[in-house]
């Protein structure tokens, strides 16, 4: 079947299904679990690193300090991307720089940037909410289930 298929592609698709075989991502491999894990604690070791900044010169507490740590790493996260920098830390360390919110702030700031040329509305503002949009949504449904769960669990929490 395969050899049919081929025998139907002209020359020049056969050379672009070999290079693009070539460049195919590998599958399973332990040197992406290992790159993964360490950009991901790595930026976790920056947030605690940077919480630790508001609780002892900023005067927070630890709670206190848990939003600007937040706002600080998406900072971090938008100018990195602005600059070019988070998307070649993104290839080489793969899920590990997706996963924590400097991976969402990568995600807005890389579509505002893409889409800045077609207008504030139609282009800003229709491709961030692409991207939020079902993040905002996800977020909103599991915090309703998990409250839900809650007051199931512990009745007494509501009215108490």
């Amino acid at each position: 079947m395969v050899s049919q298929k081929k025998k139907k592609l002209t020359p020049v698709m056969q050379q672009y299904q070999e290079l693009a075989k070539k460049r195919e991502p590998s599958k399973f491999s332990f040197k992406n679990l290992y790159r993964a894990f360490l950009a991901g604690g790595l930026i976790c070791l920056l947030g605690q690193a940077v919480q630790q900044l508001f609780v002892h010169f900023g005067g927070f507490s630890v709670k206190e300090a848990a939003s600007p740590t937040v706002g600080v790493l998406v900072l971090i996260s938008v100018i990195l991307t602005s600059l070019g920098v988070y998307d070649k830390i993104s290839q080489w360390a793969g899920a590990g720089s997706a996963v924590p919110v400097t991976g969402f702030a990568n995600a807005m700031a890389s579509a505002a940037i893409e889409y800045r040329r077609d207008g504030l509305v139609l282009g800003l503002g229709g491709s961030l909410f692409k991207v939020a949009g079902p993040v905002i949504v996800f977020g909103t449904v599991a915090a309703f289930a998990v409250g839900v769960a809650h007051i199931i669990i512990d009745p007494n929490i509501v009215g108490g």
